[in-house]
């Protein structure tokens, strides 16, 4: 992470030119770069969550194809990528909030095969912003999610994002 005091303002955003913009916010949209490079073009940003704003309209008037692209490039929670040390540093930090990277042997099993049926079902990873959950709860909101329309989870895997992608704006610049 940035250090506090290396952190951009909000008219430093404005005056960034598209290298420096997405090299700044590329990380707010995991593993998806292109989300703040399109959303660049709206410059100026009123305020953070105007900013914010005209990222998640990228990513929600993109295509469906796109959207499900998108939300494959997430880690599954504790998944493969986390066992393999190879998640961003923002969801190392974020799944760690949620005990996920203590998690007994019995609650590991239960949840590969949780996230496998919830792929299976819906062709993306479960999407849940686990700052705002216990452990618990996440895997109570995963068993619920897993059933429901696919098009319905894919616009909540949506409104998540834009809650994780929220902080991350955020973090990212000073007030």
């Amino acid at each position: 992470m940035i250090q506090t005091s290396s952190l951009p303002d909000l008219a430093a955003v404005n005056h960034m030119d598209r290298g420096t913009f997405v090299e700044v916010l590329g990380h707010a949209f995991e593993h998806s770069p292109w989300v703040a490079e399109t959303a660049w073009t709206k410059r100026p940003f009123i305020s953070v969550e105007a900013l914010h704003g005209a990222m998640m309209d990228v990513v929600e008037q993109a295509p469906r194809e796109t959207q499900v692209s998108f939300l494959c490039g997430h880690p599954e929670l504790a998944g493969k990528e986390a066992q393999a040390g190879t998640m961003t540093s923002e969801s190392v930090g974020e799944q760690a909030s949620a005990g996920l990277d203590a998690l007994s042997r019995d609650e590991m099993v239960e949840l590969r095969d949780l996230n496998r049926r919830y792929r299976e079902r819906h062709g993306f990873p479960f999407i849940i912003a686990v700052r705002q959950y216990s452990k618990s709860q996440i895997f109570q909101q995963l068993v619920a999610r897993i059933d429901l329309d696919s098009d319905l989870e894919l616009q909540e895997a949506l409104r998540q994002i834009a809650w994780i992608s929220s902080v991350r704006v955020k973090e990212k610049l000073t007030a």
